[in-house]
């Protein structure tokens, strides 16, 4: 099994050295660098980010720079998704993003953790675990959304949270961890 095999499957996985991996991580850097330094809106930033993410763009997504991807293949955006300035994409497990999320600016979605043993650390394993988003969320500004953590649809998340854990459909979290404050009545 590949070390892409392995990470798409969420096992441990060597990330630093494996040079496949680091053949599309320096893919997607060289893309994000054409993406932010494009003129905005331009046909040229247009083309960088459709091929970062090796996809037609859905109906209504706007990305601005700058913005930054670790693959950029493995992150799913719907329709209606818009992204504030200055967020990170972790990609290495899956990234799905629901319908008509706003996310503020500096947000960042990590799927990827390390081993809390130094000694397999610093052999470079990994584990990335997907991350799921629902549709009609809001993400404040500098949100952190860790590895395997799934939220359910009309999800506000207040500005500054780190959310750790599965949060449950229409609530507000805020919070270092997030936890559920209340729930939005629809």
């Amino acid at each position: 099994m590949t070390e892409k095999e392995k990470m798409l499957n969420g096992e441990w996985h060597d990330a630093n050295f494996d040079e496949n991996l680091l053949k599309e991580r320096q893919r997607a850097e060289l893309l994000c660098y054409n993406f932010n330094m494009s003129k905005p809106g331009s046909t040229e930033q247009l083309s960088a980010l459709k091929t970062l993410l090796g996809v037609d763009l859905p109906k209504g997504l706007t990305i601005l720079a700058p913005a930054y991807f670790d693959y950029g293949t493995q992150t799913h955006f719907s329709e209606g998704v818009f992204v504030n300035h200055g967020c990170y994409f972790m990609d290495g497990g899956t990234i799905y993003i629901g319908r008509n999320v706003f996310i503020g600016p500096f947000c960042g979605f990590y799927t990827a953790g390390h081993p809390i043993n130094f000694t397999d650390r610093n052999k470079g394993l990994e584990r990335a675990l997907p991350i799921h988003i629902g549709d009609n969320c809001w993400f404040g500004a500098n949100v952190s959304v860790l590895q395997g953590v799934t939220i359910g649809n009309g999800c506000v998340i207040a500005a500054g949270s780190v959310v750790t854990e599965d949060l449950p459909e229409n609530c507000l979290a805020a919070g270092v961890p997030a936890d559920v404050k209340k729930y939005i009545n629809q």
